[in-house]
């Protein structure tokens, strides 16, 4: 198909126009979004900044809650222990010194008595740890 020559450089012609002030008009449009869009970004910015603080120092005060859980569970715990240990070892110190000939029999019940409470104690702490793994608070 042959154009004649009039109408290629109408085409020509219509083509540089539309590059020339199409692409002048397009800048200046963008030049009014962009802005309005950099404010609308900065926004966002400033919202998505103020979460991600908010979600730091909510994750920072859940793990402090939790450790000071953990750690009051394990001090309960040792006193709990330390306590019944002191008490079982104060009621064997009291017995020998009371009656030195005390049979062997007795102090294998005492021994087994230990073992037994410590066991208990063992149980019960796991037994909390589960619970609390179950129920976070």
């Amino acid at each position: 198909m042959k154009t004649t020559r009039p109408f290629r450089h109408f085409a020509s012609a219509v083509l540089a126009a539309t590059l020339t002030f199409g692409v002048t008009g397009i800048a200046v449009a963008q030049s009014d979004n962009t802005a309005k869009q950099d404010m609308k970004n900065a926004g966002t910015d400033s919202k998505d900044a103020a979460k991600n603080a908010a979600n730091g120092t909510k994750r920072g005060t859940k793990k402090g809650y939790d450790k000071t859980k953990e750690g009051t569970h394990k001090a309960y715990d040792k006193t709990k222990e330390g306590t019944v240990k002191g008490w079982d070892r104060t009621k064997e110190a009291t017995d020998s010194a009371v009656n030195r000939n005390k049979e062997a029999s007795t102090k294998a019940k005492d021994r087994a008595h230990r073992a037994k409470m410590k066991a208990k104690d063992k149980a019960g702490q796991e037994n909390q740890q589960i619970k609390d793994n179950a129920n976070p608070q």
